[in-house]
C-alpha cells in the first residue's frame, strides 16, 4: 500500500481517537491526549518516510492533534484551560526526556536485547532536543493567543473553520521555523535548511486542513465536564 494512502488512514485514525477520548472522558480526555501526543509524536518524528514526493517525518500527524486538542479546549472551555493543556504537554515531554536519560545509564544485562534500540530512540542530541522543547512551548502558547485573537474578529460559529485553520496554520509555521532554526541552522547549507523547513511545514499544513471536520464534530459534542 502506498505511503500516501497509509498516511491518510493514519490521520483519520489519529483524529478519530482524539474525538473518542473527548467523548468518553470530556475535558480530562483532552488533557491526557495532549500529554500522550506530545511524547509519542517526539518518538515518531525519528522515522522519516516519503510522502507526496517529499521526505517527511512521521510525527507530524500526532503532533497536529495536540494543536487540535488545545483549540477544542480554547473554544469550549477558555484560554486558561488551553494554557494548562500546553504546560501539561511541555511538562510531560521534559519528564520523559529526564526519565529516559537516567534509564539509559543502567548497564544492560547479558541477555538484554532492548538497550541499543532504546539508546537509538532516546539518546538526546542537544540541539534537536532544545529545538523540540522551545518550538513546542512557543508555538502552542502562540496558538492559544492567536486563536482568541481570530475569534474576536470572527466570533460566529460559521467561522469556526477560520479560527481553527488560521491559528493552527500560523502556529505550525512558527513551530517549524523555531525548531529548524535551533536544530539545523548552520548545520546544513542554507538551501538545504530551507528545503527541510518548507517540506516540514507543507506536511503540517495539510494536517491542519484535515483536522477541520473533527473540530466541528468536537464543537457539537455534549460532554459532562
Amino acid at each position: 500500500m502506498p505511503n500516501e494512502i497509509i498516511w491518510i488512514i493514519f490521520a483519520l485514525i489519529n483524529f478519530s481517537l482524539l474525538l473518542i477520548f473527548y467523548r468518553l472522558f470530556g475535558k480530562m480526555g483532552l488533557f491526557v491526549w495532549v500529554g500522550m501526543a506530545t511524547v509519542v509524536a517526539n518518538i515518531q518524528v525519528l522515522k522519516t518516510v516519503e510522502l507526496f514526493g517529499l521526505t517527511a517525518t512521521l510525527g507530524n500527524i500526532l503532533y497536529g492533534t495536540a494543536f487540535l486538542a488545545t483549540d477544542i479546549m480554547n473554544e469550549k472551555y477558555g484560554r486558561q484551560d488551553a494554557k494548562k493543556a500546553v504546560w501539561l504537554g511541555f511538562s510531560t515531554l521534559i519528564t520523559m526526556i529526564i526519565m529516559m536519560q537516567i534509564a539509559l545509564q543502567f548497564q544492560p544485562g547479558p541477555d538484554d536485547f532492548a538497550h541499543g534500540a532504546l539508546a537509538t530512540l532516546f539518546e538526546v542530541i542537544p540541539r534537536v532536543a532544545l529545538g523540540s522543547l522551545v518550538a513546542y512551548i512557543v508555538s502552542q502558547y502562540f496558538d492559544v493567543w492567536i486563536y482568541n485573537k481570530i475569534r474576536s474578529l470572527f466570533p460566529s460559529d460559521k467561522f469556526l473553520w477560520i479560527r481553527n485553520n488560521g491559528s493552527t496554520a500560523i502556529s505550525q509555521l512558527l513551530d517549524s521555523v523555531v525548531f529548524c532554526s535551533i536544530a539545523f541552522l548552520g548545520e546544513y547549507p542554507f538551501s538545504v535548511w530551507l528545503e527541510v523547513l518548507m517540506t516540514t511545514y507543507f506536511i503540517k499544513f495539510i494536517v491542519a486542513l484535515v483536522d477541520t471536520p473533527f473540530m466541528y464534530i468536537a464543537k457539537n459534542m455534549k460532554n459532562q465536564d
